[in-house]
């Protein structure tokens, strides 16, 4: 059974991001949105089952729970998942095996760890932390933070406030699944030079744009290190930055929303 959670509002929270190759967590300042101390990290279970992920996030609690800075021991874990997550149960199973699909991740995690655990989808918690700490901080109206990977993910949020599982990586887009065309790993596998991956780029955020019309673009994911290849190239009525949290963003995004799902912050 699940420890009872925090009354008192917590300083720190540890949050996981679940990937398809590695598994990654962090004791996270939830005033400041920044890892206390250094990540830790685990390469993800081959294969991904429920049971071995669920171990590996196990372990990965065990060593941060033994750190100085570790939260008190009930305070809820949050974990960033690479699916549509609805109310903690997984629709999809993006680069984990296909067991996961209808899955009850906050149960099994939550059995696995004798304390309460809340899920979120991955791109989510990279979009809820740049709101809250990052580049969209402030900013009212809706924003949509995009993250060139191996696909596309998304996030939309309003007023600060998240709308999960915004999937639009998946769009449709001249024939094509959108993101078999404009994402990171799009180009690498093409061999695309960067004005060609500019094009396409400037193809899919028109379109989103066309659809949302938000007052921000945030661009995450390892390619936006190289975001003076692409971004002077794109002609948008919405400002676009780049986002601020890095490679931290998941993590950062799956303590807080555990911290908001339980009512430890506002």
């Amino acid at each position: 059974m699940a420890q009872d959670t925090k009354t008192a509002t917590p300083a720190t929270a540890i949050g996981i991001d679940i990937g398809g190759t590695g598994m990654k967590g962090g004791i996270v300042d939830l005033k400041k949105g920044k890892l206390v101390g250094d990540r830790f990290r685990i390469p993800t279970p081959k294969p991904s089952t429920p049971e071995a992920v669920a171990d590996v996030v196990g372990e990965i609690v065990d060593e941060l729970m033994k750190r100085d800075e570790a939260p008190a021991p009930g305070t809820p874990i949050g974990a960033a998942f690479p699916a549509i997550i609805d109310d903690g149960v997984a629709r999809s199973a993006a680069n984990v095996d296909k067991s996961w699909i209808d899955a009850d991740v906050d149960a099994i995690f939550t059995e696995r760890l004798g304390r309460e655990v809340h899920i979120i989808n991955d791109a989510d918690a990279a979009g809820l932390a740049e709101a809250r700490y990052g580049a969209g901080k402030n900013v009212k109206g809706s924003v949509l933070a995009i993250t060139l990977g191996t696909g596309i993910g998304s996030a939309m949020l309003f007023d600060g406030k998240l709308v999960p599982n915004f999937e639009l990586g998946h769009l449709e887009l001249d024939g094509h699944n959108a993101e078999s065309r404009a994402s990171a790993s799009a180009r690498e596998r093409e061999d695309l030079p960067w004005d060609e991956y500019s094009k396409r780029l400037q193809r899919y955020f028109s379109h989103v744009e066309f659809l949302f019309s938000p007052k921000l673009f945030i661009i995450g994911g390892g390619i936006s290190k190289r975001s003076e290849d692409f971004l002077p190239h794109l002609d948008l009525r919405t400002p676009v930055v780049v986002a601020e949290l890095k490679n931290n963003a998941g993590i950062v995004g799956a303590a807080l929303q555990a911290a908001l799902h339980f009512k430890l912050v506002d």
